[in-house]
């Protein structure tokens, strides 16, 4: 499995109009064959700081995801929302176990 985890970030003014922006992102990736887990979560600190979970059954299903037209879609919304600061990593992960 793939886990990606990070951040990125917008000026606070503009999370209203990205809400839908994402939603759209999140449940399309939701629907992809592959797709364990897709998530944006606001900072409750930090204003304009969003935090992004994803989790793939592979590297294939990420190449798809990658491929879609939604992800297009959603980078060519970056500039007007103000999204310029990303940071995302991507990590080989194990089965999950409770803690």
């Amino acid at each position: 499995m793939l886990l990606i985890v990070g951040t990125i970030r917008l000026p606070p003014q503009n999370l209203e109009a990205a809400r839908p922006v994402m939603k759209r992102m999140a449940d399309a990736s939701r629907a992809e064959e592959g797709c364990i887990e897709y998530g944006y979560a606001e900072d409750v600190f930090e204003p304009g700081l969003v935090h992004v979970k994803e989790l793939w059954t592979d590297q294939a299903a990420l190449d798809c995801h990658f491929a879609s037209t939604h992800i297009a879609e959603w980078r060519v919304a970056w500039p007007s929302l103000g999204i310029g600061d990303r940071n995302l990593r991507v990590y080989d992960v194990g089965e999950a176990r409770q803690t």
